[in-house]
């Protein structure tokens, strides 16, 4: 096999310069023109076969010359965060109030520099790889792509991606067979009563009231309904109600998140939203109110492969010279990518970057993000080897 390490040196320069292109030009979901452009043409130029799929998503596919084979597809993510920057770095975000908080910028020009590696040794791997570059992983854009073929001719037979995450220290990895993220519903929740004067309560049915309630009431489901060993977090994240502070308001907005890890998540992710609406009906009714609950389209648990995991295992120890760096990582985050892992068998690495040096060590979403840039070139040996082993097992 070709000297990986030496290669992937060779294009760390190129890596790096691609990672802060895309970083100083973030786009949000499904707007990611320039960043679909720019990984059409790479690909394009170092002779994949691509083609557009699900607006502006691009599939860049590479067939091996070594005989007839598997299929692997590789996903990275390309969208950007509503987040105004405030790292002070020097490729900072030209676009207001649009930022690479997430790490998706270094997903991207990492996955290049795979296939670019990769096209130079298609003679050396059987079958043929699919380079997926994915729009709008913040709002479930790789159902898209699946419902739009992305997992056929020809049929996937396993998947990878890799994810940089500041939780992990650079250097390590975060690995884990089976359930590790968690499946994630978001919700939009309305609680209407009666308007009224604040200084006759009695006329009025109180909106308010009902909304603090519910929100106390729906904490008791983590600790009394579910078994504790299985995590599960319901958070409000935002709430709106009332325009006067004498007036008893009719209607109180709230939006929040259900984020869960069981063993078998089709079975209880329907006992999770029974409770979660029993609860808000129950308190509701007590106080002669009324609700409407919305959900939006989210992602399921996300679930690591036992032979995807040991695939990489095999490429972390020869990337990074050892398997002590591995830590057994579950989260209640939610990743698009669980869509694909429900559908082939799939790994996801959580590659660490936790580094106070580079100021790598703030979490994700925050305006300060950033990555340890010199933990890119590991993402790449990582995915190269893997890729091989692989195919060719």
């Amino acid at each position: 096999m070709f000297d990986v390490k030496k290669e992937v040196l060779e294009c760390e320069n190129e890596l790096v310069a691609l990672r802060r292109d895309f970083h100083q030009n973030p786009e949000l979901g499904y707007k990611e023109f320039r960043t679909s452009k720019i990984v059409s043409q790479y690909l394009t130029d170092i002779g994949l076969d691509v083609k557009s799929v699900s607006k502006t998503g691009v599939v860049g596919i590479l067939k091996g010359t070594a005989g007839e084979g598997k299929t692997l597809l590789i996903r990275a993510d390309m969208d950007a965060l509503p987040v105004e920057e405030k790292t002070g770095l020097p490729y900072s975000s030209k676009n207001t109030n649009v930022m690479h908080a997430c790490g998706h910028d270094g997903h991207t020009a990492i996955q290049l520099i795979v296939a670019k590696i990769l096209s130079r040794h298609k003679d050396e791997f059987k079958g043929c790889i699919k380079f997926m570059f994915q729009p709008n992983e913040e709002e479930a854009g790789a159902l898209d792509m699946i419902n739009e073929g992305v997992l056929e001719e020809p049929d996937v037979d396993g998947a990878m991606a890799l994810h940089l995450w500041s939780p992990v220290k650079s250097g390590r990895i975060g690995l884990t067979t089976g359930p590790v993220l968690g499946t994630t519903e978001e919700f939009e929740l309305k609680i209407m009563g009666k308007a009224g004067h604040t200084s006759t309560p009695h006329t009025a049915k109180d909106a308010l009231l009902g909304a603090c309630k519910v929100v106390d009431a729906i904490q008791s489901l983590g600790t009394r309904e579910f078994d504790p060993l299985n995590p599960i977090a319901i958070m409000f994240g935002k709430i709106h109600g009332g325009s006067a502070r004498n007036v008893i308001t009719d209607c109180v907005e709230l939006g929040g998140t259900i984020r869960f890890l069981f063993p078998d998540e089709k079975i209880n992710k329907p006992k999770v939203l029974d409770a979660f609406e029993r609860i808000i009906k129950g308190t509701c009714d007590a106080l002669s109110l009324g609700y409407e609950i919305k959900y939006i389209p989210s992602n399921p648990s996300l679930i690591n492969d036992p032979y995807m995991v040991s695939i990489i295992k095999e490429a972390d120890k020869e990337t990074y010279g050892t398997n002590d760096n591995i830590d057994d990582f579950k989260s209640l985050a939610g990743e698009d990518f669980a869509e694909i892992s429900q559908r082939v068998p799939s790994v996801m690495t959580f590659v660490g970057i936790y580094n106070e040096e580079a100021k790598s060590c703030y979490p994700h979403h925050n305006s300060k993000f950033t990555i340890d840039e010199d933990i890119m070139k590991y993402g790449v040996e990582l995915h190269v080897r893997a890729a091989m082993k692989f195919l060719n097992n």
